[in-house]
């Protein structure tokens, strides 16, 4: 029997559109997990399939992937007698095979987040516990070097159990690359720095230095939209989502909603921030008493978010959450339920479904994704 020819190219578009990922999850140790873990993830079936592990790695609960994907890091989320690092390894696509290179000592206790300039020349690293953040410059061959700069912040903010000193949160660049921003939860600071891959040490204070932030609202994720005209900021301790404005190193709030309805304790707990590709939606996890998501519309032209839903995120304490680069699906890490949520996506409603599927994973906080060619 043939087909209807509308329905031989809807099939051909389906089939076109079906990609499979590499999955990179990052764990913290302490339980069952032995480190970094690779999946491939296939979104004709929202299907995960185990490819390789790294072991041996001491809780590298954040990951960064270079531009290319050739090179992965990690921080390793340690403090004390061992104070924390931050890894780097190959990675053979064809493989699926991580490689470890090298490590050096990330400058503080307990770093918790990284990331990789788009030059491919620096890794930023921030340390929470240790109240600072450190640029390490990358080899050719994806080696770290020592730390090229330093940078302590000093201060306390207004909850004395969560402010007691700078508590560095992450380590952003901006998408035009002229600035990192660092949220810092214990100061209610976004620190501003201006860019210089060129230079030894390539931060310097930025023009204004900083954006204070909301007394005791603990800023820790950032995301911008795709156009980069805006800023989006989850508040951990106050459960809010605030706009800003942005251009050319300038920022101005523009709304202030709340992320978790549920918890109604001080500490909210929210954690992780993702636009839609298209810059449609938003979504925000909350941890505490939720454990939700919290999904908005945003207005293309002024940037401010409507909520739409509030769901249960199928996990407990959903530290990280992804979306897939095709935008199907939306992966949601479960740090105390050890496993990995998938939620099917519905990209013209942003609605989010549960598939009933589970990657089982001990400690699971991060989660990036690479294409396979």
């Amino acid at each position: 029997m043939r087909l209807p020819l509308f329905l031989v190219l809807v099939l051909l578009s389906l089939t076109g559109s079906a990609q499979k990922y590499y999955l990179f999850i990052g764990t913290y140790t302490t339980g069952t997990s032995k480190g970094i873990y690779v999946y491939s993830f296939d979104t004709a079936s929202g299907k995960a399939a185990p490819v390789s592990e790294a072991d041996g790695v001491e809780n590298p609960s954040y990951l960064a992937l270079s531009p290319a994907g050739n090179y992965l890091y990690a921080v390793n989320e340690t403090e004390g007698q061992k104070p924390g690092g931050v890894s780097s390894f190959s990675f053979d696509a064809a493989s699926g095979q991580l490689h470890f290179l090298n490590r050096q000592p990330s400058g503080g206790d307990d770093p918790c987040y990284v990331s990789v300039d788009s030059a491919d020349k620096w890794v930023m690293v921030a340390n929470y516990t240790g109240g600072s953040l450190s640029a390490f410059p990358i080899g050719q061959d994806g080696r770290l070097g020592a730390s090229a700069q330093f940078i302590q912040h000093e201060g306390k903010g207004l909850n004395p159990a969560r402010q007691e000193k700078a508590h560095v949160h992450s380590v952003v660049f901006t998408p035009d690359q002229r600035y990192l921003l660092t949220p810092d939860l214990g100061l209610d600071r976004i620190s501003i720095y201006d860019f210089r891959p060129d230079a030894t040490e390539p931060l310097t204070p930025g023009t204004p230095p900083y954006i204070q932030t909301k007394p005791g609202s603990g800023p820790r994720h950032i995301d911008f939209s795709p156009d980069h005209r805006y800023m989006y900021v989850i508040e951990e301790l106050a459960g809010d989502v605030v706009t800003y404005g942005y251009s050319k190193g300038k920022f101005e709030r523009v709304q202030t909603i709340l992320s978790n309805t549920i918890d109604t304790t001080a500490d909210k707990g929210s954690a992780d921030i993702h636009l839609s590709g298209d810059g449609k939606f938003l979504y925000a996890s909350n941890r505490g008493k939720a454990n939700t998501l919290s999904v908005y519309a945003v207005h293309t032209g002024t940037g401010k978010l409507k909520r739409i839903a509030v769901i249960d995120a199928g996990v407990v304490k959903p530290r990280n959450f992804s979306i897939d680069p095709s935008g199907h699906f939306l992966l949601v890490a479960g740090q105390e339920s050890n496993n990995i949520a998938i939620f099917r996506r519905d990209t013209h409603t942003g609605l989010l479904t549960p598939t009933g599927d589970k990657i089982s994973l001990g400690n699971p906080v991060c989660l990036k994704w690479l294409t396979i060619h």
